[in-house]
């Protein structure tokens, strides 16, 4: 074990598991070899495939390492130590936060080396989190204004470029070099270009990117952190940042994909790289099962799984027995001629990074059904 997770336990608040009386350790659930059909699980229940699931963690990591990459995945798309840990095992340099209390969880559980990929204001956090690096934790937070910088202290900073319409991120590089001017401890740029809609709108953002680095290349320490890669244009951001471009300093490029771990059904299959490029492929390895509760018209069956269990903002769940048209809180509409009630049905999701925060206890689970282990999620 890289990571110190506190022992868990299954007991009748564990959505899907089905334990009505007393608890189990995590350990002794897996021990016991139950699968996903024998009577302990209810449903809704989300399943996470350990094939796809390992699969695809050696695939992001060798990509990485292939292009010269340090690999740091955003922890946010899951929260689930135990494939935090099987990133670490797989080579990540470090893990991503989205908020002083993801990376809180992070030194908790024992995660060497943090980015925070948003700017950190609040003081009562960033006391912490300077307390902790002068005990050697590692952690960068990520700046875009002169009061982040400001309020950032000597925490080392990554200074954010932006994009119009984007979120945050300096809009122009003489931005970025005003914020360069007020940071105490600048170690880098960051970028976040997976709101952008074709390859010449990223290229150009990204040479921006390069531009600021450039620019206040003069008060950047001799290895410079240069992070950027949802999980939509990665291959974009290898071409763009790969190899070492900054004369006098060494460049540490740093992908930051977080939906690749268990990729999906819908967002991610369409917008992968792997489409455009030919140096591996993502499997889904999130499915949720559900059963059928009413047919209440020809051609419609209402499916007991809503807002409450997957997905929804970025396309509906998927299943070959009809269409997802629509989502209540603890209901889906699936326009079908083929289902009964009573029928248990297999759905595959889109857009895994709102999937998870809806599952505190989660299945692993291997092609035979048998449960190999059980996530638990931090969120």
């Amino acid at each position: 074990m890289i990571l110190d997770v506190p022992e868990a336990t299954i007991d009748w608040r564990a959505k899907g598991f089905w334990q009505p009386e007393g608890e189990v350790s995590v350990r002794d659930f897996v021990a016991a070899k139950h699968t996903l059909f024998d009577g302990s699980f209810t449903w809704p229940l989300m399943v996470v495939r350990d094939s796809a699931v390992r699969a695809n963690i050696a695939t992001m990591a060798d990509y990485a390492r292939r292009h010269g990459f340090s690999f740091a995945p955003h922890a946010k798309t899951s929260m689930a130590p135990s494939l935090l840990e099987a990133q670490l095992e797989a080579g990540a340099w470090a893990q991503t936060a989205a908020t002083a209390n993801q990376a809180l969880v992070l030194r908790r559980l024992g995660v060497p080396r943090v980015l925070i990929a948003n700017e950190v204001l609040d003081p009562t956090a960033l006391r912490w989190l300077a307390a902790e690096s002068r005990k050697g934790w590692e952690v960068y937070v990520q700046v875009d204004s002169v009061r982040g910088a400001e309020a950032a202290g000597d925490l080392p900073v990554l200074i954010e470029v932006g994009h119009a319409n984007g979120r945050t991120g300096c809009r122009t590089v003489a931005d970025v070099v005003a914020v360069a001017e007020k940071a105490r401890h600048p170690v880098g740029v960051t970028a976040y270009e997976g709101g952008l809609n074709s390859a010449e709108e990223v290229d150009a953002f990204l040479a921006t990117q390069v531009e600021a680095v450039k620019a206040i290349a003069d008060r950047l320490p001799a290895e410079v952190i240069v992070s950027a890669g949802g999980s939509a244009w990665f291959d974009r951001v290898v071409a763009a940042l790969e190899g070492q471009w900054l004369p006098g300093h060494t460049i540490r490029a740093v992908l930051r994909s977080g939906a690749s771990v268990t990729h999906d059904e819908g967002l991610y299959q369409e917008k992968t790289p792997f489409n455009r490029v030919a140096e591996g492929s993502l499997t889904a390895a999130l499915e949720i099962h559900a059963q059928v509760l009413s047919t209440p018209e020809p051609g419609l069956a209402i499916v007991g799984m809503g807002r409450r269990d997957v997905p929804f903002d970025n396309g509906l769940p998927t299943t070959s027995a009809g269409e997802v048209v629509q989502l209540n809180d603890h209901h889906a509409y699936v326009r079908s001629t083929s289902l009964a009630v009573g029928d248990l049905v297999r759905f595959g999701l889109s857009h895994p990074c709102t999937a998870f925060d809806k599952w505190r206890y989660i299945p692993v689970a291997d092609d035979d059904d048998v449960v190999v282990d059980v996530l638990h999620t931090y969120f």
